[in-house]
């Protein structure tokens, strides 16, 4: 089956149009037409080749929400129809310890990412995303979506929604915590809004203060501005866990004085250059911890989308046509967006 898409063809020239081969759904795929598409900063790292390991051409997008055309003869859990997402990956090796205990994004035998990660159905060929207008997966990668939501605003939760609701879960955030979120960008925004449907008092970091506003509007608490030291001085030893979206290199240390003893700091933001030395010091005599977090595994996604149909959470998107796939990159180098681009991808297939 034929699809059309936009690719990256090298690191430095624009994203282009380019048509390529689908696999026929095998017994377990489910085949479907990409609704929606969002453009996550991982599409621009790997597209301009700033991650190692870029095969051209390469297909990014892996927030994908779509409709299902078509199902192999085993599938189970969706028929034509049905509205269906899939994130950050499309398979992984299903026999290791991580994946048997729904963890797949760990998994030790190698997942496959949606995109630019060697294909096992077609050897040779990397993956390719969601910049297309069709998909086939395996519908064990396959998420329910409910109607009640907006598709487009869905799409951010697959890769920025699950990012920052797995660590909330994990370290158990509920009523009665203090939660600090660090940056008001697409992880971040999902960051505040899940703190606060958890219960939680949350409190959002930035550096610009003309982010309060509208960080209150998202749910949080308060807003603290981490350049002003006395500001952040009032709220030292008082986190039980702080959920660092930031992916510029800075010093950590600013943020795990404001643990509780045994609160936890959480990376999700994956700097170029990695951040200077911690003080040991202030975790050893807190019993603080830095921690990462990397996505979720499906039974985690599909609860958060659950989650959210519940709650009616969904990210604050501003939508594009394919076309514009380049000044997007452009804006989003800028922070000039609130809060995530999602591709329209009717705008392909005309």
């Amino acid at each position: 089956m034929q699809a059309k898409a936009f690719a990256a063809f090298d690191n430095s020239s624009p994203l282009g149009p380019f048509t390529f081969e689908r696999r026929e759904p095998h017994a377990t795929d489910v085949q479907f037409d990409v609704l929606f598409c969002g453009v996550c900063h991982s599409d621009l790292h790997t597209a301009k080749s700033e991650w190692p390991g870029t095969v051209y051409p390469c297909v990014p997008g892996h927030e994908i929400v779509g409709r299902v055309t078509k199902v192999g003869a085993a599938v189970k859990k969706f028929k034509v129809g049905d509205s269906v997402a899939v994130g950050c990956l499309v398979d992984s090796c299903r026999a290791c310890g991580s994946c048997k205990e729904g963890l797949e994004q760990y998994c030790q035998g190698g997942f496959q990412m949606t995109y630019n990660s060697p294909d096992k159905h077609m050897p040779g060929k990397p993956t390719y995303g969601g910049y297309s207008t069709h998909m086939v997966v395996d519908e064990a990668f396959c998420l329910r979506v409910s109607d009640k939501l907006d598709p487009a605003a869905v799409a951010p939760l697959l890769c920025a929604g699950i990012t920052t609701y797995s660590p909330l879960r994990h370290w158990g955030v509920s009523k009665g915590k203090k939660v600090g979120v660090v940056g008001l960008g697409g992880l971040g925004h999902m960051g505040v809004k899940f703190s606060h449907a958890f219960g939680a008092h949350t409190v959002l970091f930035t550096t610009s203060v003309g982010k309060t506003v509208d960080a209150k509007r998202l749910g949080a608490d308060e807003v603290v501005i981490s350049k002003d030291a006395d500001a952040m001085a009032k709220h030292a030893g008082s986190f039980d866990l702080i959920l660092n979206t930031v992916s510029v290199s800075h010093n950590l240390d600013a943020f795990t004085s404001l643990l509780k003893r045994d609160g936890t700091l959480v990376l999700v933001g994956v700097p170029a250059t990695p951040h200077p030395t911690p003080n040991v010091g202030a975790l050893i005599f807190g019993r603080r911890s830095i921690a990462g977090s990397l996505i979720g595994g499906l039974k985690e996604t599909q609860e958060m989308l659950d989650f959210c149909a519940e709650h009616n959470i969904v990210s604050d998107i501003e939508r594009i046509p394919m076309q514009k796939i380049n000044e997007a990159y452009e804006r989003m180098l800028r922070s000039d967006v609130k809060y995530r681009f999602v591709i329209d991808m009717t705008s392909l297939r005309g």
